[in-house]
Formats: structure tokens, C-alpha cells, sequence
């Protein structure tokens, strides 16, 4: 007798419930987890992977591809591997390092099945491109990729923007610069656009000339801080692509001796834990559930299962920067 056989007699639960438990379903009570698993203790029994993905069709395995890594990127990444796993996938992480040909081998390996799905948190080929892939296996993407392209769980941060937009005009600021990210990106323009619509409905002054782009880490604020210093006139607030970039231009602004929120308010972007230990007032972008979302489309395709998204927005935190 199979170990496997004997533990369907010791545990007298089905085939198929031993290998949900061996699979790590989550369609299974906790009663016939904990005993089958207990039984398998005993019986020192350990699956043949290659076995289960030759039942199963599956490796159980799901890509993460990005360029790089930061704290906004591993917010998202460990949410997304928490939630993998409690539906018995694991994850194999494709950093790029902005290399299209490397970024591409996790797109090559869902080709060749060596995983079952990929999510995408930022990419440097095109996606018409990466979309070509999409008929050997499910793939989602948290960066925008644009319509009739790779599906998204990304908000569209022109919500969030118009909260701090809103907030700023409420407290008196009139003159407000702004710190982008990639000038081609998706989220940049709908950021830009939201700006400039909001701004002119308000008759206020769209300061295009005080445009900045590429301004992520914290020397990347230093630098935008200083060339607003050294303008023609200090804008009297700026919002910012995240809050390193916040940070930074906080940071130098100290340096200088400008006042913060009395001669020039700053708002960032995503609510890090570093952002509230300084006070910087920004916009808490739901990273961690759309992490989950993004499982949840993969398992909607994996699982044969549609799970209702939650409905997720933008929130303003208020803090001593504006």
C-alpha cells in the first residue's frame, strides 16, 4: 500500500481531499487539514512535486516581475506572496534591474510552464509586447498598462491627486508645483491631467513652468527642492510622486531655512511608515488589497473561481507638512 493510500485509510477522508490538503487548498475544513496533515507527520510523507504538477497541470508557482525593490514595492510583494500562499502557490521573484532582455525570461518561463502565472509590479518592455504572452498562462499587472492591454488592479491616481489638490486649496495655497514620476507614464498623465483640469475649474495659476519629472528617491527631492529654491518665485506648495520624493524636498527645505507649511506646504504620495514618523501629510494609496486583488484575478483563471473585489479609494492624511 502507497503512503498516500494509507493515509486516505488512517484519516478516512476521499482521494481528493488528501490531495486538496497535499495542494494547499483552501477547500478544505480545518478538521480534515489538521488530521491529514498530522498523519502525514507520522507517516513521514512528503508530495512529489513533479507528481502533483503532472495531475495537477500546475507548479503551483506564480511569477512577480519587477525592476526594482522598495518599501512602496515590498508592501505589495509581501501582501502578494501572504495571499499566494494561503491559496498554495508559491512565488518566484524576476527582478530586472530595468533590462528588457532579463525582464523577459519570466516571461519565457510562463511560456515553458515553469509557472503558472505572472503578476507584473513594473516592467520596462512595452505591453503590446508582454500581452502576447498572455495565452500561456493568466498574467495582471499592478502598473497601468493602458486599455485593451494586460488587465490592472491599479487605481487611477488622478482620485488621489485631487484629494490633495482639494486639501491644499481648502488651507489657502494658491501656487502649486508639482514632483512627477516618469514623464510617460500613465499614472504621471492622468496626475498632470487631474492637476490642470482642477486647477483651471479653480481660476488658479497652472504652473507648468515649475514642472519637474524623474523625481522618486529622496536625493531626487533634495535636487527638486533645490531648483525651486534657486526659481524666479517659491511655489507656495508642491505634491509629490511618492513620499521619498516628499521626504527629500522636506529635508532640503530644512536645510535652507523655508518654513514648512508656512512658506511652502508638501504632500506626498503612498503613506510609508517613514512618512508618518516625520509628519509628512499624504495620500494613503491601498497597496496591500490591491496586492490581493491582483492574486485574485490570477485565481479567477488558476482556481476556476471569480472573487468579488473590494472596492478600494484613495484616502488624505493629514500630518504637519501642509
Amino acid at each position: 500500500m502507497s503512503k498516500f493510500d494509507e493515509i486516505m485509510k488512517l484519516s478516512g477522508y476521499s482521494k481528493a481531499t488528501v490531495s486538496r490538503v497535499i495542494n494547499h487548498s483552501p477547500h478544505v475544513s480545518d478538521e480534515a487539514r489538521q488530521k491529514i496533515t498530522q498523519i502525514m507527520k507520522q507517516l513521514n510523507y512528503i508530495p512529489n512535486r513533479n507528481a502533483v504538477s503532472l495531475s495537477t497541470g500546475q507548479t503551483k508557482q506564480i511569477g512577480i516581475v519587477t525592476s526594482a525593490t522598495n518599501e512602496i514595492i515590498l508592501t505589495f510583494m509581501n501582501q502578494f506572496i501572504d495571499t499566494a500562499m494561503d491559496y498554495g502557490f508559491q512565488t518566484l521573484i524576476y527582478t530586472s534591474r530595468g533590462d528588457k532582455e532579463i525582464e523577459l525570461q519570466a516571461f519565457e518561463d510562463l511560456r515553458s510552464k515553469r509557472v503558472d502565472g505572472l503578476v507584473i509590479m513594473t516592467c520596462v518592455n512595452p505591453p503590446d509586447k508582454l500581452k502576447a504572452y498572455c495565452e500561456y498562462g493568466p498574467i495582471v499587472s499592478w502598473q497601468r498598462m493602458g486599455d485593451d492591454e494586460i488587465p490592472s488592479v491599479a487605481m487611477d491616481q488622478a482620485q488621489g491627486y485631487k484629494l490633495a489638490l482639494e486639501h491644499l486649496v481648502s488651507k489657502g495655497y494658491t501656487r502649486i508645483a508639482n514632483a512627477f514620476g516618469r514623464a510617460e507614464s500613465l499614472n504621471t498623465q492622468s496626475r498632470r491631467e487631474a492637476y490642470e483640469s482642477f486647477m483651471a475649474d479653480k481660476g488658479l495659476p497652472v504652473l507648468r513652468e515649475a514642472y519637474q519629472y524623474s523625481v522618486f528617491s529622496s536625493s531626487d527631492g533634495e535636487e527638486a527642492m533645490r531648483r525651486m529654491a534657486n526659481g524666479p518665485e517659491l511655489p507656495q506648495a508642491v505634491l509629490c510622486s511618492n513620499d521619498y520624493a516628499a521626504i527629500g524636498i522636506w529635508s532640503e527645505a530644512r536645510k535652507q531655512n523655508i518654513q514648512v507649511p508656512e512658506q511652502l506646504a508638501i504632500v506626498g504620495f503612498d503613506d510609508i511608515e517613514l512618512s508618518r514618523v516625520l509628519g509628512i501629510t499624504t495620500i494613503h494609496n491601498p497597496i496591500a488589497e490591491q496586492a490581493t486583488q491582483a492574486f485574485h484575478r490570477l485565481w479567477a483563471v488558476l482556481g476556476k473561481q471569480e472573487l468579488q473585489p473590494q472596492q478600494l479609494e484613495f484616502q488624505l492624511i493629514e500630518r504637519a507638512t501642509t
